[in-house]
């Protein structure tokens, strides 16, 4: 399988805060934590997108979630 070009018209590599939805990855690097804590975070916020067999992190859910923790 071909790796994707996560990038808009311009060229421009898109922002993790301008996407709607991330990989488990992606979704690690937003939090600053391991695949564990990461996929709890997002799980607990109740943002788990599935798909097939692929699964995806509504962003906002996860930003919304992260704020009324630290409040």
């Amino acid at each position: 399988m071909r790796a994707t070009n996560q990038s808009n018209e311009m060229g421009a590599v898109i922002e993790i805060k301008d996407k709607m939805a991330v990989d488990t990855k992606t979704l690690q690097v937003m939090v600053g934590a391991g695949r564990k804590s990461a996929v709890e975070i997002g799980t607990a916020a109740g943002a788990k997108i599935q798909i097939g067999r692929r699964i995806l992190w509504n962003t906002r859910k996860v930003q919304r979630y992260l704020d009324a923790m630290s409040e």
